[in-house]
């Protein structure tokens, strides 16, 4: 093995993802099976995280399954408590579960007069079942004297995304902070804590279906290299969040945005 192949090995890293039934979960659970680590799927929806842990087992992949609620604490101890029983630690984790359910600001549905009571605590679920994950995981993890966590922020939570809802940017938002606390937290037992900001990926969140062609025009003109990201383009950051080539990164919060957020400034600077 060379010294690149090292800095990239996760071959049988002990590792669960979180909404990994589908979108960026997913993508997530595909790069860590195909680089050779045992991968638990987690997920709420039952069906189609059945079949995607049955699609990665027969491509030769060292997957197996838990549905969850993330929302619920109980249950989140009970998964970390499986892969524990099952393999005997918890090497990496994914903190990627979450929804998105209000329309953005400049919807004439949205804004913050808007808000829903019922949507404003669903989406709360961004926030509370990632401190459910990071807590049960962490709890872990320091016994070991290892371990990564790799939590899904969002470019919302950094800068004003008018096409996204409050509830969701307000989560993205405190997750960061969340990454950044830990991070302080748990260096000294040797877990690193970072955070991926997506900016738009071509996924079923919000909607449940995939965005249709005006949307996919919108976030091209906004997005300076033009076009939404395919989730396959989420899984070379994530392969390296989650090996020793991270060993020295933690509180990180990685953009992988297409350049919106540099875009922001210079809209800043061209408006001022």
């Amino acid at each position: 093995m060379t010294a690149v192949e090292r800095l990239f090995d996760v071959r049988d890293a002990r590792v669960v993802v979180t909404g990994a039934a589908s979108g960026l979960g997913l993508a997530m659970a595909e790069v860590m099976t195909e680089a050779g680590a045992r991968v638990t799927l987690a997920d709420l929806e039952p069906k189609r995280l059945e079949e995607e842990t049955a699609r990665l087992a027969e491509a030769g992949g060292q997957t197996r399954s838990f549905q969850v609620d993330v929302s619920d604490r109980d249950q989140v101890r009970a998964l970390i408590d499986d892969v524990v029983s099952e393999q005997g630690g918890v090497d990496v984790l994914y903190a990627n579960a979450g929804i998105s359910l209000e329309p953005g600001i400049t919807d004439p549905k949205g804004g913050i007069a808007a808000i829903e009571t019922e949507a404003w605590e669903e989406v709360g679920v961004n926030l509370n079942g990632v401190v459910f994950s990071m807590g049960a995981a962490a709890e872990v993890m320091k016994k070991q004297g290892s371990g990564k966590i790799v939590v899904t922020a969002s470019n919302a939570g950094l800068k004003v995304e008018p096409l996204v809802g409050y509830s969701y940017a307000a989560t993205k938002a405190a997750v960061i902070h969340v990454v950044r606390q830990a991070a302080v937290e748990l260096a000294p037992y040797g877990v690193n804590v970072n955070a991926i900001a997506p900016g738009p990926f071509r996924t079923r969140i919000g909607s449940g279906e995939l965005p249709d062609e005006r949307i996919e025009g919108i976030w091209a003109d906004l997005i300076p290299v033009g076009r939404m990201a395919e989730t396959d383009e989420l899984k070379g950051l994530v392969l390296m969040l989650g090996s020793p080539a991270a060993s020295y990164i933690t509180g990180a919060v990685v953009l992988i945005d297409g350049g919106a957020m540099p875009s922001s400034f210079r809209d800043e600077v061209s408006l001022g």
